[in-house]
């Protein structure tokens, strides 16, 4: 029998109803609500108070903005991991964080169960319980959404609304979203449709749509040390106060909005919109500094890795061997990583205008047109001969089986 169950809450209309739902459904259970905030924005008192007024005998808030962007989004950025060429996995990016907190409360407060509200349809039911069953296995998982009878944001609202309890929610406005210091996510209603093109004036939360960004260009400066990021127009800022800058920068000038149909991992396809204003400009600008400062095989591989990291971020295995060597293997790659970039903003467009290393690979004498001492134009010929050897064998085969 359960005795305390830890919940993952967020104070949105999910968790909002299973904590009612717990109370009819699990009797005489203590309900620790637990809500990890990770620069959402949320008011902490306001999550509080609803979560007690909903049934939860205990409430924790945890701040943990910063730790997600050092020890996890920073790891993230410096592999250039992007699912599906498009997903900079703002919600993938958090779930392990936020699991690990909820494992903490439970072993701190002796909870033998945890719930979240993720759907059994979604990918966060796997990333939450990854997580748990690395640092806690004995630990119980209830799940709602695979089990009660609710089947839609609307049965929950009704659900809710027949017990008296007064939600802040319309159905017009009850988008499935998830946001965090790095991104806000947008699913359901009328993007289910993916032939309907989003309203953004009406959607968006921390951008304005490209068409209503500034007529003229924003420049900015992005320093890095160690593929990591140090200073916004030559400020030295910690790692919140300059992903905040960035996200208002990048906000107002339409930066960083993506519409995608994804692949979940239960083997479905998915539309979202995501909103990651401060981060896709980190990513521009992170690229330059590496184009500068890492060789091709390097580089080429490092490729390779971005793509296997983003693919074990996105279904959940951060706290696993592998994700632990890719990164040692970045990390390892980032050492020369350190310069500064110059970035154009303009509706919508980040576009690299310059950068300097003091590790740069960049030599003007053998790039140039004008021929240097560094390099001979005549030791091209040998070089084409001998890489073009199997091409020249194989032909001359061809022709003698004629």
């Amino acid at each position: 029998m359960n005795k305390k169950i830890v919940l993952a809450y967020s104070g949105g209309l999910d968790t909002t109803v299973i904590i009612p739902w717990l109370k009819e459904n699990y009797n005489g259970c203590e309900i620790i609500a637990c809500c990890v905030n990770l620069g959402q924005c949320s008011n902490n008192e306001q999550v509080k108070k609803r979560a007690l007024q909903t049934g939860a005998d205990k409430v924790f808030v945890i701040d943990a903005a910063d730790e997600l962007i050092t020890d996890y989004i920073y790891p993230m950025l410096k592999a250039n991991a992007v699912y599906e060429n498009k997903y900079l996995l703002g919600t993938s990016i958090a779930r392990p964080l936020i699991s690990k907190k909820l494992v903490d409360i439970a072993l701190a407060e002796g909870a033998d169960t945890i719930c979240h509200g993720a759907t059994g349809k979604g990918n966060d039911q796997i990333r939450f319980e990854l997580t748990i069953q690395a640092f806690a296995p004995q630990m119980q998982i209830i799940a709602p959404w695979r089990i009660w009878d609710i089947k839609s944001r609307e049965d929950a609202m009704a659900y809710l609304q027949k017990r008296g309890i007064e939600i802040p929610f319309r159905v017009e406005q009850s988008y499935s979203r998830d946001d965090n210091i790095w991104h806000i996510s947008h699913e359901g209603l009328e993007l289910e449709n993916p032939a309907a093109e989003p309203n953004y004036d009406h959607l968006l939360q921390m951008s304005v749509s490209p068409q209503n960004a500034p007529d003229k260009p924003e420049y900015i400066e992005m320093e890095f040390c160690e593929g990591i990021p140090t200073k916004l127009n030559g400020e030295a800022l910690t790692a919140t106060e300059l992903l905040s800058r960035l996200n208002k920068i990048g906000g107002r000038n339409g930066v960083g909005i993506v519409d995608i149909v994804e692949n979940r991992v239960v083997g479905m396809k998915s539309r979202g919109i995501y909103e990651t204003p401060g981060g896709t400009i980190l990513y521009e600008a992170h690229r330059a500094i590496e184009h500068l400062c890492l060789d091709r095989r390097t580089m080429s591989f490092k490729e390779i890795v971005a793509g296997k990291l983003a693919e074990l971020i996105y279904v959940g295995e951060w706290f696993t061997p592998l994700r632990e060597a890719l990164s040692a293997f970045v990390d390892k790659t980032q050492e020369t990583v350190t310069g500064t970039v110059r970035l154009k903003l303009y509706k919508g467009s980040v576009i690299t205008v310059g950068s300097e290393s003091p590790y740069s690979l960049y030599n003007e004498d053998i790039a140039s047109f004008t021929t240097g001492e560094l390099y001979d134009h005549k030791d091209a010929q040998g070089f084409i001969r001998l890489m073009g050897l199997p091409l020249t064998v194989r032909a001359m085969m061809k022709e003698a089986a004629k």
